[in-house]
């Protein structure tokens, strides 16, 4: 049966009406309009979550299992600065199902192909959590022992045996990407640390997060002449080479962590210069002007080939935009104008299949096709970041000594020595550190977008 060219038409003109319909109508000055748009996009996020039904395992994406913590990540943050507690029963049973059995984010269901950056996600959750005054789990383990417990696993992986240093990007020798060293798994462990130093003012936590600073300055992943972020380094050749694919989570982690110890250290110029200048060369290469100044993943959304992980990095870097702006004040007005130009672009992103979902490319500022679980984390992320214009400093992270209330164990995690793989040199008492995201699900697309070249 053939249908009039006219019916097609006007069916056609219908659905593009209703799509266009369905599109966040948000007003990036209004504070109930950025409630309601991340309303929106975390519901639909949620449909995405199966851990909260019968037969489910609470806080498990069984072949993604580091992103979890981003959705969790983002679930926190939107509670925090919306009020809204409708998910916190899933946020608080997840982030404590997947904790094992040690306290360390080490579960034994998942803990043979972990990267030392999976692990470190689910601690910068813990400890977000923590932060953010989010309730302990009575009888469980508390979010601040769970951040100790990443942090204590991770340093005993400190590697000295090639490259005077570093974390390598995967904890088992047999995974593929293991005689790396990478900014996510150093500059996350950096973070963690910057972040437990200013949460219970303990001066081995700072001592290490300065041992990992310093270490990546000294290799190919982090100059603060140029504040260009590499992505890896090679252990094969003594760390002479870099891989220097640009992503932005890359960037954010090490900014986030400067931001830290800024604020720990009550101003220090050497943090404000490392928080500046990674802000500065973030705006530059991921924000480019070519496109109107909207955020965007620059290594793979042109060509449309991100896979899930990397849909998420933007997410993750909005929010510690958000969370720096607060750190460091003199930063506020730079960020928010990047975050509200991309918060408008990103909700005209969000008209697919006639029921908000959203897109990658925010940029284009009209759905591009693309739909999942990731996609929506981000922009959840990244309207819940522009409530900082509402909130004010005093919706930032808290300290021991500043309202935080959540139970330390400085020795969480010491119990646990399967995952020290590594040769190691004596671990002193202030040697303590360790961090990490990507699994071995996807190293083998990951290799082929790294690229390693010489230095120059």
């Amino acid at each position: 049966m053939y249908l009039p060219v006219c019916y097609v038409m006007g069916s056609l003109i219908s659905l593009l009406i209703a799509r266009q319909a369905a599109a966040i109508d948000l007003n990036i000055n209004d504070e109930q309009s950025l409630k309601e748009a991340a309303s929106t996009t975390a519901y639909a996020m949620m449909t995405y979550y199966h851990g909260n039904e019968t037969g489910q395992i609470p806080g498990a994406f069984p072949s993604k299992w580091w992103e979890g913590s981003a959705l969790f990540l983002a679930l926190l943050q939107y509670w925090h600065f919306t009020g809204d507690a409708t998910y916190n029963g899933e946020l608080r049973l997840g982030l404590e199902w997947q904790s094992g059995k040690n306290g360390d984010y080490m579960p034994s269901n998942y803990s043979s192909y972990l990267g030392n950056d999976d692990q470190m996600f689910w601690g910068l959750a813990a400890m977000t959590a923590a932060e953010l005054r989010f309730e302990d789990v009575s009888g469980g383990f508390s979010w601040l022992s769970l951040a100790q417990g990443v942090f204590n696993t991770q340093i005993k992986r400190w590697d000295t045996s090639t490259c005077n240093g570093g974390m390598r990007w995967q904890i088992w020798p047999y995974q593929s990407g293991y005689t790396l060293k990478n900014s996510i798994a150093n500059g996350g462990l950096f973070q963690l640390a910057a972040r437990l130093a200013r949460y219970t003012h303990d001066a081995t936590y700072a001592t290490w997060a300065k041992r990992i600073w310093d270490w990546s300055l000294s290799s190919p992943l982090l100059n603060n002449s140029t504040w260009n972020v590499a992505d890896s380094t090679n252990m094969e050749n003594n760390c002479a080479t870099q891989g220097n694919t640009q992503w932005s989570y890359n960037y954010g982690t090490y900014m986030m962590g400067a931001a830290y110890m800024y604020n720990y250290t009550n101003g220090s110029t050497q943090w404000l210069m490392a928080v500046n200048g990674l802000m500065n060369k973030t705006f530059d290469e991921f924000f480019p002007q070519s496109n109107g100044g909207i955020f965007e993943e620059v290594t793979c959304e042109p060509s449309q080939q991100c896979n899930n992980n990397e849909v998420l990095f933007k997410g993750l870097v909005s929010s510690w935009l958000s969370f720096t702006a607060l750190l460091v004040p003199s930063t506020y007005k730079f960020i928010l104008p990047k975050l509200q130009t991309s918060a408008v672009a990103a909700a005209k992103s969000c008209t697919g299949h006639n029921n908000n979902t959203c897109g990658v490319r925010w940029y284009q500022s009209t759905y591009d096709g693309w739909s999942g679980m990731e996609e929506q984390i981000s922009a959840t992320s990244l309207f819940v970041a522009n409530m900082i214009q509402f909130t004010g400093y005093g919706s930032g992270p808290v300290t021991a000594m500043t309202g935080g209330n959540s139970t330390s164990n400085p020795t969480a995690g010491e119990n646990d020595t399967s995952s020290t793989t590594t040769p190691l040199s004596a671990i002193t008492t202030v040697d303590k550190a360790g961090a990490g995201i990507l699994t071995l699900f996807f190293t083998a697309g990951w290799f082929g977008l790294m690229g390693f070249t010489a230095l120059g």
